[in-house]
């Protein structure tokens, strides 16, 4: 009969096998070199930090952007320079190693990127591969992933392909991340995508009927010139855009009135994407007062759980301001018209006399919800005690804000409560 292992027991190993020699406490060795969930968790959520959220304020943030930015610009230093055939011959095995550890730092950039995207806020309650696959699809991670594919790609192919190393050039669209001017205009142009596309249509069109038009008028008069409408395409070309180069001109009187209606035509249809992107820079500042970015709302935890539809309704009611250190935002005595969140930057609140010491609110509170909520004036005054930005919500937003967000108003109006029996703001 055998003898059997006590119940809820595993019986030992035999002497000499691979677990016996020490399997467990390899085991226990990998296992302590490892970090632990909550380690991992906290690493990325710095990740983020410095990457994505604290750009301008966190001291590490503000080392690595400019890291990025100067690593950018030797690139561009570096393609143009190496297009020198003395420069190329002299220096090739350095402009090569500078290339490997461009293409390492960035490739390491957009995987971190891509890694801690999941503490992005509103996109935090997706599962995580989901919420990656999302971030991976925005314009700035596209503009980064093909700042490194073309060099993955020549590694890939045997062929020396000329344009795969020309757009290594893409590497300087990766300071629309950290250029507001390059990111507005990114923006204009994919806002006004549909319009441009429909100017550029009517370009291409009246190239095609002015290549046309001068092949039926002067093609018999000069074959060599006007013979097709491809041929002609050139002139109407250098006629729409009023460059003129001269170099094919019609000679007919009949050629030359067609030539300057085409000027003419010209002038007012190359007008066109130049007012639509006028007009959409002039909607894109306007808007930049009003509009409030994810990431001014994802410094906030009373706004970082909502979901992209609740964004979208809150996002218009609340107006970005910067105020610089020592400003009185809300002053004592004031009528409570608004409220503050405090996206970035530290508040004082200097009660009144009798109401006791001073009291700093930081990143994530909020300002003179009591006297809004209560119809009330501010019971002491609010200063700031650093740089700050604050998203303002008035009194009339606020009331649309309880159709919109029930949820986000009760908060509110218990916080108001919470406060009710205090002196501050």
């Amino acid at each position: 009969m055998q003898d059997h292992p006590p119940a809820g027991r595993e019986s030992a190993p035999p002497e000499g096998s691979m677990s016996a020699r020490g399997n467990g406490p390899l085991k226990e060795l990998v296992a302590s070199w490892l970090p632990g969930a909550e380690a991992r968790r906290a690493v990325r959520r710095r990740v983020y930090e410095i990457m994505e959220a604290g750009r301008g304020e966190d001291r590490a943030s503000r080392v690595f952007d400019w890291v990025i930015v100067t690593l950018i610009f030797l690139n561009v230093a570096a393609f143009v320079a190496e297009t020198v055939p003395e420069l190329a011959e002299t220096y090739g095995p350095f402009f090569h190693a500078f290339e490997l550890f461009s293409v390492g730092a960035f490739t390491a950039e957009y995987l971190l990127r891509s890694w801690a995207s999941v503490e992005v806020p509103f996109l935090s309650r997706l599962p995580p591969w989901r919420a990656r696959l999302t971030f991976a699809g925005r314009g700035s991670q596209i503009i980064d992933l093909l700042a490194v594919l073309p060099f993955y790609l020549s590694q890939l192919t045997s062929l020396d392909l000329r344009v795969l190393r020309a757009l290594r050039l893409l590497r300087f669209l990766k300071l629309s991340r950290y250029s507001p001017a390059m990111y507005s205009l990114l923006r204009v142009l994919s806002n006004e995508r549909r319009t441009l596309v429909g100017a550029a249509l009517l370009l291409l069109s009246s190239v095609l009927f002015a290549a046309t038009g001068i092949y039926f008028i002067e093609g018999t008069v000069q074959p060599d010139k006007f013979g097709s409408v491809p041929q002609s395409a050139w002139w109407a070309i250098a006629t729409l855009t009023t460059v003129g180069y001269g170099d094919v001109t019609p000679v007919t009187a009949l050629g030359r009135l067609f030539g300057s209606l085409v000027m003419v035509a010209g002038l007012c249809i190359l007008a066109l994407p130049v007012a639509i992107i006028s007009a959409g820079f002039a909607q894109e500042l306007s808007r930049r007062d009003f509009v409030v970015t994810w990431s001014l709302m994802s410094r906030i935890p009373m706004l970082a759980g909502l979901d992209a539809s609740e964004v979208g309704q809150i996002m218009p009611l609340l107006h970005a301001h910067n105020f610089p250190p020592n400003v009185e935002v809300l002053p004592e005595g004031g009528e409570g018209h608004a409220l503050y969140f405090i996206a970035a930057g530290k508040v004082r609140l200097h009660p009144t006399e009798a109401a006791g010491a001073v009291e700093e609110l930081g990143t994530g509170d909020v300002l003179g919800v009591l006297a809004l909520i209560g119809n009330d004036t501010h019971r002491g005054r609010a200063v700031t005690a650093s740089k700050c930005r604050l998203l303002k919500l008035h009194r009339e937003d606020f009331h649309r804000l309880e159709t919109a967000n029930p949820d986000l108003a009760r908060r509110l109006r218990r916080l108001a409560a919470e406060r009710a029996g205090n002196v501050s703001a």
